[in-house]
């Protein structure tokens, strides 16, 4: 029987990137623990399912579960992540549990350095430490599919392609039976799907994300400090090349760009799917919310209307904050943006679009 299209949120700056929600309200901020505790909780689920969606996906950085060298969990955050995860069920929603920082391996960072995880054993082992830990505490959770590492970032497809197959299998070790997400290279690039090998395992979803042209997409971010990303562009719309001298590793799109051309960047994932009859699913796309509304909603629309054709499901980043939320509270820089001017500072609009897929 096929399953249900993936349609859902992500939950990132809860159990993840919590520096960069402290950096913005660090007034405000109540300690690890405290946020976690408040961040989130059994209303923002029911709303999340009542919209129409039928998963989350769950970032967690490993550091904030895991103490000192040997690794020891910490029970106190695991016991708040066991709630999590059992108040998400409870709504009805399933759930991807996302290793999104792993040892050796910070996606953000990865923009401008080589992450050592690449070529060290050591930080390998450890991470299969970490999943061998989480996948034996939740396998008995059904509706908990396992991502084994979000957008990794080496330099050449064909080692990420190698390294992926040691996490996925230690996982599977330890929950036989759960769905395991498996992400391609270069940030989870639909493109890097040319390099990807599926596993010999019926029970695996394959992942991209889509923030394609990056340029557009991400034009104006604070987190960027290359002049060429703080140039206002349209959507759809002609992009003039770089000058010499960029200094980013991301890919940096540019010359005509529409629906089309959006299209065409996720056919290699939608090739690997037809060629191994294997499910995709993009996990991460949206547009920096001070992006000028017109053209954010432009691009939503058009994407949402590759994937609904396409039959490929989705998880929108993010559900709350980190400068893409549909929902926006302690982020100073978006106090004045129209969409979130009502009380529960909720970007109606664009919830209901992206829910109706």
């Amino acid at each position: 029987m096929k399953k249900e299209r993936l349609r859902g949120v992500n939950l990132g700056g809860w159990f993840s990137q919590v520096d960069c929600i402290e950096e913005k309200d660090p007034v405000g901020f109540p300690g690890v623990v405290g946020h976690i505790k408040t961040f989130l909780g059994t209303s923002d689920f029911k709303r999340i399912h009542d919209a129409g969606f039928n998963h989350v996906r769950l970032p967690v950085d490993y550091f904030n579960l895991f103490k000192g060298d040997d690794l020891k969990p910490d029970e106190e955050i695991f016991a708040l992540l066991d709630k999590a995860l059992k108040d998400i069920q409870n709504a009805d929603l399933d759930v991807i549990l996302d290793l999104h920082k792993c040892p050796g391996h910070d996606f953000h960072l990865a923009s401008n350095h080589e992450q050592a995880f690449f070529a060290d054993a050591n930080a390998r082992k450890d991470t299969r430490k970490i999943w061998a830990f989480m996948a034996e505490r939740y396998s008995s959770m059904p509706r908990v599919m396992m991502e084994l590492l979000n957008e990794p970032a080496a330099s050449d497809s064909k080692v990420w392609d190698k390294v992926k197959d040691e996490i996925f299998w230690e996982i599977r070790k330890h929950a036989p039976k759960n769905t395991i997400v498996v992400g391609a290279n270069k940030w989870n690039s639909a493109r890097e799907f040319e390099f990807l090998t599926p596993l010999d395992d019926d029970n695996a979803i394959y992942s991209f994300h889509t923030y394609t042209p990056v340029t557009f997409t991400h034009q104006g971010a604070a987190w960027i400090d290359d002049p060429f990303f703080k140039i206002e562009r349209p959507w759809p719309g002609d992009y003039a090349a770089p000058e010499v001298g960029g200094t980013t590793r991301l890919n940096v799109e540019y010359g005509r760009w529409d629906k089309a051309q959006l299209q065409a960047s996720i056919q290699n994932a939608l090739d690997f799917r037809a060629k191994y009859d294997l499910p995709v699913s993009c996990n991460e796309f949206g547009v920096y919310v001070q992006v000028p509304r017109k053209y954010q909603l432009a691009w939503m629309r058009d994407f949402l209307d590759i994937l609904r054709d396409a039959d490929v499901g989705y998880s929108y980043w993010n559900y709350k904050n980190l400068d893409f939320g549909l929902v926006s509270k302690g982020e100073s820089l978006h106090n004045n943006l129209e969409q979130y001017n009502n009380p529960e500072r909720l970007d109606r609009e664009l919830m209901e679009m992206i829910a109706k897929g």
